[in-house]
């Protein structure tokens, strides 16, 4: 993981009270958002938006032609409803995973 950062890939973090409650983390080699993640606890208070938008900010200028994830098959997610909250194009499944692309 520390070559990756030192290399590919960002993360940011967001802390309350010294502690970490979410991060997000892309990766400028391939484009892919790399992981979204809020405790339960602090849901619905705009945390998991922010550190998505860092990303994506990111991965933008670093020239990322194609901005994409993966995610769960299901659409009954709390994620995917997030991402498509947030633009994100539903491209279907590969290899059992949901493909998800930002115009």
């Amino acid at each position: 993981m520390a070559a990756m950062l030192a290399t590919t890939h960002k993360g940011w973090v967001c802390e309350f009270d010294q502690r970490i409650v979410g991060f997000s983390m892309g990766n400028r080699g391939t484009g892919e958002l790399w992981v979204v993640a809020v405790l339960p606890e602090f849901e619905g208070r705009g945390i998991g938006r922010k550190l998505m938008e860092l990303a994506v900010q990111w991965l933008r200028a670093n020239a990322c032609p194609d901005i994409w994830l993966w995610t769960s098959p299901a659409i009954s997610t709390r994620a995917y409803a997030l991402y498509r909250k947030f633009g994100w194009q539903d491209c279907g499944l590969h290899n059992g995973q949901r493909i998800m692309r930002l115009p």
